[in-house]
């Protein structure tokens, strides 16, 4: 069986959750999922980045201590995977001094065996925001953009890290696409900052200024820079460092890295060359996703324009939360988000879509045929053709094997995930437009058995529609596969439909 090890970013724990992290998070469970139907070995990594200055800050803002503080927002973190349905195999967290510092130092050590990590003296500036130093072209009237705060200006003897000897192999890799970035945007932005060169960075702190971290192997005057420890969770919550390293063996390297456009650097720049250093494997994808915007500007906990994941599945359920981030937001754009939007895409889309078409062939079914449907003879299925366009009749089947699913399976593939969505709610509305050409509902009236290959078709669909969404809307796939009785079932197995009584899929929100 052949691997894929995937992973979220680790979020920063400053403030509790919201909607950019539900995205990320959403996204690269289905894209686990999908792999797990594949018949993949699949691990699936989340957790939390808990050091740094940004931290500390936080808590004394709150009037806390930073120990417990980042609890807190650790399990509202945490808490996230059953909120949202999420099936992550691991979450990592940084302060966990049992399984991710051994790796984290580990992984410091061999930087410095390979003779790239020295002191020196750095003045620069330092936006506590992103967690990094930034430079005067970085600035928007002396602010950073994303944050609209000042950088400070530090001057101080830190450990540094040799990046600017990697600039040339990072280079040639992401150039050649053994390490891929997508979208294709986002790659030659990475190598639009090659060009420049890689500079060597700061990959340390004093620790009497930041604390709250992982101490420098053999120096505690020194608190390793919170992007060095940050980025080898990858590797630590596989067991490196540990004295088992199984996992990590069977695993690494990463198939995909899930970040957000603004963690891209460190990503594509700081942690290729801190692997290259190690001698160990570069991930294979790194995945930048987008933005989800309100009023135009990035949601942020810093700015406070933050929607909640939380309050929206308590209203509209998960998978309306999962179909709204996979579908209604860019993969790799920038979206935005109003609850007007969000509620339009439930009602219209869900309710009047996807449950209304499973609630009336169900009914139809139950009330016509007493519940079950065998499967008509080959020669009858297709006596009852799907409309396709003006031009070309075949059967549902056919119409599901040789048109959507290739469709599906190359978007999904291709991480096309909005595309992907959009090939299954084509079938839907393909199914919709059978029934209105059928009108089963009157066809029983004058010929039982057409209408019982009518329905049977129709059934075929509404489960196909479950097996495709079982990434995208996992709960709402299991249901309906109930419903028509073929938990379980592979779909050579579609052959009896044995249909149950259920409540609405999508509850109608007033």
């Amino acid at each position: 069986m052949s691997k894929f090890y995937i992973t979220t970013p680790i979020y920063y724990v400053n403030a509790p959750p919201h909607l950019g992290h539900a995205i990320t998070s959403v996204l690269a469970d289905i894209v686990a999922r999908y792999h797990r139907l594949s018949g993949k070995e699949v691990f699936f990594l989340t957790g939390t980045d808990e050091h740094g200055a940004k931290i500390l800050r936080a808590s004394e803002k709150a009037g806390r201590e930073v120990s417990s503080f980042v609890v807190e927002i650790r399990e509202s973190f945490r808490n996230l995977s059953p909120a949202l349905n999420l099936s992550n195999d691991d979450f990592i967290y940084t302060p966990d001094k049992k399984r991710h510092w051994p790796g984290a130092q580990k992984l410091w050590q061999k930087l410095k065996e390979a003779g790239d990590i020295y002191k020196g003296k750095y003045k620069g500036l330092y936006c506590v925001g992103h967690e990094a130093f930034v430079t005067e072209k970085d600035l928007v009237g002396g602010k950073c953009a994303d944050h609209d705060e000042k950088p400070q200006l530090i001057e101080e003897e830190n450990y540094f890290f040799r990046l600017s000897k990697y600039t040339a192999e990072i280079k040639r890799r992401i150039e050649s696409k053994e390490l891929l970035i997508l979208p294709e945007s986002r790659r030659n932005e990475v190598l639009a900052l090659m060009g420049e060169g890689l500079k060597d960075v700061s990959f340390s702190r004093p620790s009497q200024d930041i604390s709250w971290g992982i101490p420098v192997p053999g120096d505690e005057s020194q608190t390793m820079y919170v992007w060095c420890d940050a980025l080898s969770n990858y590797i630590s919550a596989l067991g490196y460092g540990s004295e088992d390293e199984t996992k990590f063996l069977k695993f690494w390297p990463a198939d995909i890295h899930f970040i957000g456009k603004d963690i891209l650097r460190f990503h594509a720049a700081i942690w290729p060359g801190m692997l290259l250093s190690a001698g160990l494997l570069l991930p294979r994808e790194l995945v930048v996703t987008g933005m989800i915007q309100v009023g135009g500007r990035k949601m942020s906990k810093t700015l406070g324009n933050v929607a909640d994941p939380f309050e929206l599945v308590e209203h509209f359920g998960a998978d309306a939360v999962r179909y709204y981030l996979s579908r209604e937001v860019p993969v790799f754009d920038d979206g935005d988000f109003t609850q007007e939007k969000f509620s339009q895409a439930y009602e219209g889309n869900l309710v009047n879509g996807l449950g209304n078409y499973v609630q009336r062939i169900s009914t139809m079914v139950r009330n016509y045929f007493d519940s079950r449907l065998e499967k008509p003879a080959e020669e009858e299925i297709l006596k009852a053709p799907l409309k396709k366009g003006e031009v070309e009749y075949v059967s549902v089947p056919y119409f599901i094997e040789k048109i959507v699913f290739p469709e599906y399976k190359k978007t999904m593939d291709n991480l096309e995930l909005n595309r992907a969505s959009d090939a299954v709610f084509g079938l839907l509305k393909e199914l919709d437009g059978y029934v209105q050409h059928y009108e089963p509902f009157h066809l029983i009236e004058t010929d039982k058995e057409k209408t019982r290959v009518v329905l049977w078709n129709l059934a075929y669909g509404a489960v196909s529609l479950a097996w495709f969404l079982a990434p995208f809307l996992p709960q709402t796939s299991d249901k309906i596969f109930d419903i028509f009785g073929v938990v379980g079932k592979p779909q050579s197995e579609w052959n009896t439909f044995v249909v149950k009584e259920h409540k609405a899929l999508f509850p109608r929100k007033l």
